[in-house]
């Protein structure tokens, strides 16, 4: 049986879902294809339980400040694991059901349970029924990865997709890959009382590639975790059953090993090969991700499946641009977004724009700094550690790019993310009001250090570099 469509979407997840407002705008001849559970994959396991089960680790953790403050007992609280769990996956079921009452509104009705494979251009094949299309949509989302040899330890092995369907932890576990989410588990899990290891083949945390912040973030994190960083993990049977762990020289046995190692993606279940599409060596079609459109086809790559940036705000600018020119007349290329990401470690760990790495074997170019170790707000906060490091063009100011671990980050990337999408310059952010006290004082602070490396101060400016502790 064939069924013939105007398009087709592959995926209900978040870039999928987010195509379908400037897809209808076109045709309302169109299908939905999932294979997998609904609900998104950041509601389900990825953003939103992961930063409950974060909250519950910070608030645990605050106990050590109580006996400065005043306040007694606090060395006689502790946590229940098993109860944290349930109240993770009990936040995860509303965020879904968010996802799925907006989903059950009208996409539902066009939706087709299944797994889709090409089986010539144009035609999928989902679960023995054809369908055909004009254009599709390709959502499919991605998958941990997980090393094969890796797949004999069972259910020693977890990933943030079975991370939280866990009823209990045990006490010792080993986090392997210290990107954003090994570095927020494994700090939320520490803080919890579980012990940790942490390995990375990597000399660095975080993604960060400014060498002086790369260095405050590992002796920050370090104060919860082991890290231990530039050589591969090695799994092993321990001979009590539990999971040896090794890199170079080091060694510890543990309990279980939550891998995350990235995400892998699901592209390859589709068969693109059939559709007439050519591959490279990674398998992966060529995508302009300005119009997300493999090229010289009616076929858009969005969300996780092209591997480019795996945020839920990108997922929604790439489904709305395919859904726009899956049918219009003429291909249009988007400006994209100023990039960033956060990892929601303590403090925050976060890129904005321009990297130290972008930015090497320039010489146009100077950095702002500041250490957060005396600055007011995080003093009143228990959290003055971290160091901000913001870019700019010597020639006039323009703000370029940052990289920091900070307390309250997540909100100074946002503003300086902001900042760079409006082209502002260090003056522009200076001429702007900063409330007393609060922690973006520190990244004022940074500005005023910047603006003394730089050009383009207008005329009229006063510069004052008033510190104070703040």
């Amino acid at each position: 049986m064939r069924r013939k469509v105007k398009a087709c979407v592959v995926g209900a997840g978040s870039a999928g879902l987010f195509s379908l407002g400037q897809l209808r705008k076109h045709t309302g001849d169109f299908v939905i294809v999932n294979s997998g559970p609904l609900g998104t994959t950041c509601a389900r396991v990825g953003c939103m339980p992961s930063k409950v089960l974060i909250q519950a680790a910070e608030d645990f953790h605050s106990r050590k400040h109580f006996a400065a403050t005043g306040i007694s007992g606090g060395k006689g609280l502790s946590v229940d694991i098993p109860e944290v769990l349930r109240h993770v996956r009990a936040m995860r079921d509303i965020f879904v059901g968010g996802v799925m009452g907006n989903f059950n509104k009208g996409p539902a009705k066009k939706l087709i349970r299944g797994k889709a494979r090409f089986i010539a251009p144009g035609v999928v094949d989902v679960e023995g029924e054809e369908i055909e299309a004009e254009g599709f949509i390709l959502a499919p989302g991605s998958r941990p990865v997980v090393p094969a040899a890796w797949e004999r330890f069972g259910d020693r092995i977890l990933t943030t997709d079975s991370l939280f369907e866990q009823d209990n932890l045990p006490g010792k576990m080993a986090v392997l890959g210290l990107g954003a989410i090994g570095l927020e588990m494994g700090q939320a899990l520490a803080r919890l009382g579980i012990e940790i290891t942490g390995v990375d083949m990597l000399d660095s945390i975080g993604g960060l590639e400014d060498e002086a912040v790369r260095d405050e973030a590992i002796r920050l994190i370090s104060e919860d975790f082991d890290i231990w960083l530039g050589s591969p993990a090695e799994l092993e049977e321990a001979p009590d059953g539990r999971v040896w762990v090794r890199a170079g020289a080091r060694e510890v046995v543990v309990d279980k090993v939550l891998v995350a190692l990235g995400r892998r993606s699901n592209l390859d279940t589709l068969d693109l090969a059939a559709a007439g599409i050519a591959l490279d060596k990674k398998g992966m079609p060529e995508i302009d991700p300005s119009t997300m459109q493999i090229r010289g086809t009616r076929m858009f790559v969005v969300g996780d499946a092209n591997g480019e940036r795996a945020l839920l705000h990108e997922a929604g600018d790439e489904g709305r641009i395919a859904g726009y020119n899956i049918f219009a007349g003429k291909i249009a290329s988007f400006r994209r977004k100023t990039p960033f990401a956060i990892a929601f470690t303590s403090p925050n760990i976060a890129r904005v724009g321009e990297t130290m790495k972008s930015l090497a074997g320039r010489d146009d170019f100077a950095v702002g700094a500041r250490n957060f170790d005396t600055q007011a707000r995080a003093r009143v906060l228990h959290e003055n550690a971290g160091l901000l490091h913001i870019y700019g063009r010597k020639s006039d100011g323009l703000i370029l790019g940052a990289e920091m671990i900070a307390p309250r980050g997540e909100h100074l990337a946002n503003e300086l993310a902001w900042a760079i999408e409006k082209n502002l310059t260090v003056w522009d952010l200076l001429a702007m009001p900063f409330y007393h006290p609060v922690v973006e004082e520190g990244m004022q602070n940074a500005l005023y250090d910047l603006a003394a490396r730089v050009g383009g101060k207008p005329e009229g400016v006063i510069e004052v570099a008033f510190s104070g502790g703040s």
